[in-house]
């Protein structure tokens, strides 16, 4: 079974930073790439970032930029440094795993609500 434990979220004012952990237990020896979705009201669940193993990394265009992505793997953690945020990044945030970053992703955090006011 695998967990995703997810943290960080929270309100901050547009041009603000916020930094979301996510730290994955289980088994989850086949898992390469970790990243990051998120869901606007009345909204899909978009991309933000993935990163895989080896460190190379996949951006939404609209996060390019703004958006740092990491891991550790001894952790099996990844980060989302998100600088300058605006309003229109708000939504629930949820962490991913999956088999590679150009794959629909396996297993889901609870998701953490960023909210940025104007």
């Amino acid at each position: 079974q695998v967990q995703l434990v997810e943290s960080g979220g929270g309100l901050v004012q547009a041009g603000g930073s916020l930094r979301l952990s996510c730290a994955g237990s289980g088994s989850i020896f086949s898992i390469n790439a970790m990243g990051w979705y998120r869901q606007a009201p009345g909204k899909r669940r978009e991309l933000v970032a993935v990163i895989a193993s080896d460190r190379s990394t996949n951006y939404a265009d609209s996060v390019k930029g703004r958006f740092t992505i990491s891991r550790e793997n001894a952790k099996n953690t990844v980060y989302l440094q998100m600088n300058s945020l605006k309003p229109e990044d708000t939504a629930v945030y949820y962490c991913s795993l999956g088999t590679s970053i150009s794959s629909n992703p396996r297993y889901w955090g609870q998701g953490t609500q960023v909210t940025v006011s104007s």
